[in-house]
Parts: C-alpha cells; sequence; structure tokens
C-alpha cells in the first residue's frame, strides 16, 4: 500500500517507516505537521494516512482536524489517528465524513507490530479499528444515545468488539461463548438499529458508526 505518515515526533515517524517499509509498503511521505500532511495526501493519493492527533504549530488537535479534512477531499484515503492522546471533540465528525476506512489506536497501547500493521489492513479495506479506551472515551461523551437504547447488554458488548475490528471467532472467545451466538446477537443488532441487508452497505461498518456517534 501506499502510505503517508504525519507524526511530529521524529523519532517516531522513521520508526514508523521502517517497520512499514519493511512489510512492504511505500511510504510515500513522512511529515510532521498537518499542512504538509494535506499537501502529501493530495500529491501521492495513498490508501492509508496514518495521523498523530497533537501536531505544530499548536499541539492540539491540528492532525485529527487535517484527518477530516482529508476524508472530505480524498475519498479513497483511509485514516488511522495513532496517538497518545483520546480526543473526543472531532472524533465523531470524522467517522460521520464517510462509513469505514479509520481507525483510531493509542500508541502506548499497541501490543506487537503486527496487530499495528493489521489494523492499517483493515482500514484500508474498508473497515473498523478502534482502541477500547478510544470507544469507551468516545461512549462517555456521547449525549444522545437513544439509537442503542434497545440493545441488551451482550449486544452492547459484542458491538464494542466489532468496533475494535474483531473477528467473530475473536469476539466468541473474548466472551466465552459459541461462533453462533455471536452471529445471532450481531444479527439483532442489524435489526435493532435498523441496518437490513443491502448490496452496497457495509453493514457491520454501519452498526459501529452508529454505536461510536450515535
Amino acid at each position: 500500500m501506499r502510505i503517508v505518515i504525519a507524526e511530529d515526533a521524529a523519532v517516531i515517524r522513521a520508526g514508523l517507516a521502517e517497520v512499514l517499509a519493511d512489510r512492504g509498503h511505500e511510504v510515500s511521505a513522512a511529515v510532521g505537521d498537518a499542512g504538509a500532511l494535506k499537501a502529501a495526501v493530495a500529491e501521492h493519493q495513498p490508501e492509508v494516512a496514518i495521523v498523530d492527533v497533537r501536531m505544530p504549530p499548536d499541539h492540539t488537535d491540528e492532525g485529527l482536524r487535517a484527518a477530516i479534512a482529508i476524508r472530505r477531499d480524498h475519498p479513497g484515503t483511509a485514516i488511522l489517528v495513532f496517538s497518545q492522546y483520546v480526543e473526543t471533540r472531532y472524533a465523531a465528525d470524522l467517522l460521520r465524513t464517510r462509513a469505514g476506512g479509520v481507525g483510531y489506536l493509542l500508541k502506548d497501547r499497541v501490543a506487537n507490530v503486527g496487530e499495528f500493521v493489521d489494523a492499517i489492513a483493515r482500514v484500508a479495506a474498508g473497515g473498523t479499528a478502534f482502541d477500547p479506551e478510544v470507544v469507551s472515551g468516545m461512549l462517555n461523551a456521547t449525549r444522545h444515545a437513544s439509537t442503542l437504547a434497545a440493545l441488551t447488554a451482550r449486544e452492547r458488548d459484542v458491538l464494542a468488539l466489532m468496533a475494535e475490528g474483531r473477528s467473530n471467532s475473536a469476539i466468541a472467545g473474548r466472551l466465552v461463548v459459541s461462533d453462533r451466538a455471536v452471529e445471532k446477537h450481531i444479527s439483532n443488532i442489524f435489526t435493532k438499529l435498523g441496518l437490513p441487508p443491502s448490496d452496497s452497505d457495509h453493514r457491520r461498518v454501519l452498526a459501529v458508526l452508529a454505536y461510536l456517534g450515535s
């Protein structure tokens, strides 16, 4: 894949570029601020942009706001936010710009390189990859949760694991239930969230977006 990295810490930026290049990906650009990120995406049209939240000049939320602009202006580029911080102010806006192709991982909670690379592949394919702490932070910031009121506690558990990008088998293993039970919960979730079968919409991703952005 063609990948653009936006990370203001030079050592982390170089490390990410090396890891991805070692796995056969093309790092088209590795930049240190939001302006350079938007310019690099416009020039290289990457499949994925890996973006830190806090970048120059103010080190607040420049990276996340740039990511929102990229998803609007370059719909073919998936976004993986990679940060030390859970920033909920613009995270819902990032989700609403388009279904799927987005993730948010925390630097100090990525267990190994393989998981990180797998998350990049998931968002590039139109899926989601959210750290559980990000999911929790977004839900705590949610003011209107009526969309989810009909879900049972177990269905919410399943949906939270879907938001992390877990497969049905992985969800079954985490909750110590059968694969069939997970399939039933997911079918109930789709029904309760008003997501009928469709040839064009990815219901799994749409359910996650409803969960995080309700």
